[in-house]
């Protein structure tokens, strides 16, 4: 299967809109589409799984703790945040689409 990440990106106006691209075993491949749309006040993921994610298109912010990192990521900029590493959104571009590619996997 073929295709493009920027074609057709859904509408992510009112929600941020996550697709899944992949999946394996161990893997899971997703497009995040957003605009505007933060984590709520007080959230941290808390996830089982390692996330490497790319931004692809518009600007984050990202909050990380233990130890406490905030970044700021613009097209082209990656992370790897380690599994049970909390972490959130803390802003997205309001006025164009934020696109990201992340990939979860487990250590198996």
């Amino acid at each position: 299967m073929t295709g493009n990440l920027f074609n057709t990106l859904p509408d992510a106006s009112r929600d941020e809109i996550t697709e899944i691209l992949a999946r394996g075993n161990e893997v899971r491949i997703e497009r995040i589409v957003s605009c505007g749309q933060s984590s709520p006040d007080g959230f941290w993921y808390d996830q089982s799984e390692h996330e490497w994610v790319a931004l692809l298109a518009g600007s984050a912010r990202l909050e990380l703790q233990d130890p406490e990192q905030c970044l700021e990521l613009t097209p082209g900029d990656h992370v790897l945040i380690p599994a049970h590493r909390r972490h959130r959104v803390a802003a997205t571009d309001p006025d164009i689409e934020t696109v990201w590619l992340a990939v979860f996997y487990s250590d198996g």
